[in-house]
C-alpha cells in the first residue's frame, strides 16, 4: 500500500507475520508491529485514520492507527481473508475464490458481493487488490498475471502479464507467488513484488502488440 507518500506492507507466516513501513529507495524497515501467533497476517489497506490487517484462516481483522501502529479494534469475519484494498468509502475484500465482499469499515459487515468473470469465465484465486484509476487490479494465486476489473460488474477488462519480471539473478531459492502491488496516484507509478522477493518493482503499461 502506498500512502501519505509512504509505502506499506504487510507480512505473513505464523511468527514472522506484521505490519511496516518501508523506506522505498533502500527497502529499509522504517518501523514494524508485528502480529502473533496464531495469526497469519494477509492483505493491508489504509483508510481515513485507519490501517486495516486480513488473517488468513483465523477469521480476524485487525485494525490500527496508521500513524503510529496503535491497535484500535478489531473484526471477525466468515471465511478466509487474502487481499483488500479500497474504493474511498469501503473496504473491498478478496478470499481467494471469485468473489469479492464490499465491507463497511466501521463494521465489517458486507455491504455487496461481486463475482469477477473473464468473458464469462469465474476467476478463482484472486489475492492482492489495487484500486486503480476505478478499476480494481488483482493478483491472481499462483500466477504472475494480475486481473484488471471493473468494479461496477466484475468483469476482467484486460489482464497485465508479469512473466518472468523476477530473474534467475534476483531469486534467492526461497521466492513464493508474486502477491503485491501499490498504486502511488500523486505519481501516477505502479508498484509489485512477490513474498519472500528480493525486488520491488516500479513498472510502467505497454499494450500487447
Amino acid at each position: 500500500q502506498w500512502f501519505d507518500g509512504r509505502l506499506f506492507e504487510s507480512t505473513g507466516q505464523v511468527g514472522t507475520s506484521g505490519i511496516r513501513e518501508v523506506d522505498l529507495k533502500s527497502g529499509r524497515v522504517i518501523r514494524s508491529r508485528e502480529l502473533a501467533p496464531p495469526h497469519f497476517g494477509e492483505g493491508i489497506v489504509i483508510l481515513g485514520e485507519k490501517l486495516y490487517q486480513l488473517t488468513w484462516e483465523t477469521n480476524k481483522a485487525f485494525v490500527y492507527d496508521w500513524k503510529t501502529f496503535t491497535p484500535t479494534g478489531e473484526f471477525t469475519y466468515e471465511g478466509e481473508g487474502w487481499g483488500l484494498t479500497t474504493d474511498g468509502t469501503s473496504l473491498i475484500m478478496s478470499n481467494g475464490s471469485p468473489i469479492l465482499a464490499w465491507r463497511d469499515p466501521k463494521t465489517f459487515a458486507v455491504q455487496k458481493s461481486l463475482e469477477v468473470t473473464d468473458n464469462g469465465t469465474p476467476v478463482k484465486a484472486l489475492n492482492e487488490l489495487e484500486w486503480v484509476k476505478g478499476e480494481i487490479w488483482a493478483n491472481v494465486w499462483q500466477s504472475e498475471q494480475i486481473a484488471r476489473i471493473d468494479p461496477a460488474t466484475g468483469k476482467v477488462t484486460g489482464w497485465i502479464d508479469l512473466t518472468g519480471i523476477l530473474s534467475t539473478l534476483d531469486r534467492t531459492g526461497k521466492e513464493d507467488v508474486m502477491n503485491g502491488i501499490a498504486y502511488d496516484a500523486d505519481g501516477d507509478r505502479y508498484f509489485v513484488t512477490g513474498k519472500l522477493w528480493s525486488k520491488l518493482f516500479e513498472i510502467r503499461l505497454k499494450r500487447r502488440s
